[in-house]
Order: C-alpha cells, then sequence, then structure tokens
C-alpha cells in the first residue's frame, strides 16, 4: 500500500539503524519467510520486527484463525498501524530481546516458530547476540527460525558475523534461492532445532 511505503520511508529516514529498509518487504519474500508456519494445529508464531505487517498478512492468512500470533515492534508508530489493521494479532509495542517476558507474561511456554524482519546486519555484535538468546530461549527444541537478507549486505562484517551466529546457534541453517521479486532483491535464510547455551 502507498501509505504504508510513505510511513515506513519517513520511519526510516528518522531511524535507519532500527528500521533497515527503504520499503515493506514484497508478497513474494513475504511467501518465502513465512513457509515455516504450520498449516495445521494451534502454533505459537512470534514475530519480530513486523513493520508495516508484510509478514504479518501472510502469517495470519497461513494461519486461518488457528494459534497464537504474537508480534513485537519498537517503533511506535509502526505499532499503532498494525494494532489497528491486525486485531487478531497479540502486539506488543517494545523491544524483541525481551521475548521470553513477553511470552511469560501470556502464559505461553514456547513458539513454534519466530519470523524476523528485523535488520540483523544493522545491528552490533552485542545487540545480535542479546536477540539471538532472546530467539533461541524461546523456541521449542524443534522450532524454526526464519528471517532474511538483503543481497548487497552480504559482504557487510556484520552479516557476515550474523550468518556465523545462525550457523553457531542453529543445528540446520539452510538460505533460500534469491528472491529478485524483492526491491532490493533478498534471500532468506531458514534455520532449525536451535542450540541451547550455556
Amino acid at each position: 500500500m502507498a501509505n504504508d511505503a510513505g510511513l515506513f520511508f519517513g520511519e526510516f529516514v528518522r531511524s535507519p539503524a532500527t528500521i533497515g529498509a527503504l520499503a515493506p518487504s514484497s508478497p513474494r519474500l513475504a511467501d518465502a519467510v513465512c513457509k515455516p508456519v504450520p498449516e495445521r494445529g494451534e502454533p505459537v508464531v512470534v514475530e519480530l520486527g513486523p513493520g508495516t505487517g508484510a509478514f504479518t498478512a501472510e502469517i495470519q492468512r497461513r494461519l486461518g484463525g488457528r494459534g497464537h500470533h504474537v508480534a513485537v515492534e519498537l517503533n511506535e508508530r509502526l505499532a499503532g498501524r498494525l494494532a489497528d489493521r491486525y486485531p487478531a494479532v497479540d502486539l506488543v509495542q517494545g523491544d524483541a530481546a525481551e521475548l521470553p517476558s513477553v511470552l511469560a507474561e501470556r502464559g505461553l511456554p514456547h513458539a513454534d516458530v519466530i519470523v524476523s524482519g528485523l535488520p540483523w546486519a544493522s545491528f552490533p555484535l552485542e545487540v545480535q547476540h542479546r536477540l539471538m538468546e532472546a530467539v533461541t530461549t524461546c523456541l521449542v527444541p524443534g522450532g524454526a527460525f526464519t528471517t532474511f537478507s538483503y543481497i548487497h549486505a552480504i559482504p557487510l562484517p556484520s552479516a557476515k558475523r550474523f550468518r556465523a551466529l545462525l550457523a553457531e546457534r542453529f543445528e540446520e541453517v539452510v538460505a533460500s534461492r534469491t528472491v529478485w521479486g524483492n526491491p532490493p532483491p533478498a534471500f532468506v535464510f531458514h534455520a532449525r532445532r536451535p542450540r541451547m547455551s550455556f
């Protein structure tokens, strides 16, 4: 939606390190990122950094009223837009690193799937580690974590650190083919079976 693009760009200008993109993700990228959302049962699906809701809409479509969809958005304006548009989503305006507390407050012992729209390559090492600790702490042993990266970010040191962190914290990490229908082109990381930290 055009007004979403305007809002997203405005928030990027205000805070590029936490927004991390000039425009919302495309439906093609949303489809690729949300593939681990189960087609049956009552899963707990967590969405980190939903922005204007590109992944939110796809998660809701796949759930079809099942399960519990928790979305954690730091940006107040984006969170307000999401709350109005997706009343069925359990929206939290806050820090994704506080996810263990967010789930505990709702009586949810774990997440089956965590979908991330966070700009991992924009974060310093300590923030990447803090967020990843929250992710792996909250996932069930066989759970799935999915996120994406833009092609142009591949050579960045922070992006390389993030890929190494994924390999360290998950038993299986698979990168998708390039999603060319997204501006800019991106690829998706599907990670499964988190390794517990000690």
